[in-house]
C-alpha cells in the first residue's frame, strides 16, 4: 500500500529556485561563429583537396536536410599522411593529429558537396571515429577529441557540438590509424 505523500512546498520551491539560478554551460548564450573560411585562416589551416574514393561508394549522400559523409582517412593528395596502429607504431599524439587530418577530409567532402560553401551547414549532428589501436589502448576519447575539437573550432559551439562514438578497431583500410564518418544537418535551399 502506497502512503499519501505531501511534498514540503518550501523545499520544492527552494530546489526550483536553485536549479533556475544555477548557470549551466548548455544554456549560456553562445556567440555565433565566424565563417568556416575565416576560422580556417585564423587557425592557419587549409582544407586539402577532397580525396577520391578507394572503392565503389559515394563520398557523401544528401538525404532530405541531412548529409552523410562516408568514412574519411587522414590523407593528403591521395596519400595516407599517417599509417599504423596507435600504441604500436604511432603515439597517442600522432593519433590525435591523424584524427584532425581525417576531419579536414570530412570538411573537404562537405565543402565539395555544398559547391564550395559552408553557408548551408546548420549543425554537425554526429561523428563516428574509428580508431586502429592495440588491444590494451583505452584512451579512445582523447583521439576522438582531435576531431570533435576541430569541428567545434571551425563551426563554433552552436553548430559544431555533436553526438559522437569513438570505436576501437583491430584494423582500418590502408592501415590508417583513424577513419571518421559524419552527419551534418543542412539549411533548406
Amino acid at each position: 500500500m502506497q502512503k499519501n505523500y505531501k511534498p514540503n512546498t518550501f523545499i520544492l520551491t527552494l530546489l526550483i529556485t536553485i536549479i533556475q539560478n544555477t548557470p549551466c554551460s548548455e544554456t549560456k548564450p553562445i556567440e555565433p561563429a565566424e565563417s568556416v573560411e575565416e576560422q580556417l585562416k585564423k587557425l592557419n589551416l587549409e582544407l586539402p583537396q577532397a580525396s577520391k574514393s578507394f572503392g565503389t561508394y559515394a563520398h557523401y549522400v544528401i538525404a532530405g536536410n541531412l548529409i552523410f559523409i562516408s568514412g574519411q582517412l587522414p590523407t593528403e593528395y591521395g596519400i595516407l599522411k599517417y599509417a599504423g596502429k596507435i600504441g604500436e607504431t604511432l603515439t597517442e599524439e600522432q593519433g590525435v593529429q591523424a584524427a584532425q587530418s581525417a576531419t579536414m577530409q570530412v570538411m573537404s567532402q562537405l565543402q565539395k558537396a555544398l559547391d564550395g560553401s559552408f553557408n548551408r551547414v546548420k549543425q554537425c549532428v554526429k561523428i563516428t571515429v574509428f580508431i586502429n589501436a592495440v588491444d590494451s589502448f583505452t584512451n579512445h576519447p582523447t583521439i576522438a577529441n582531435g576531431a570533435s575539437n576541430l569541428i567545434v573550432s571551425l563551426l563554433g559551439s552552436t553548430r559544431g557540438k555533436h553526438a559522437r562514438a569513438a570505436v576501437g578497431v583491430s584494423s582500418l583500410p590502408l592501415n590508417a590509424p583513424v577513419e571518421i564518418e559524419a552527419i551534418f544537418e543542412l539549411e533548406s535551399k
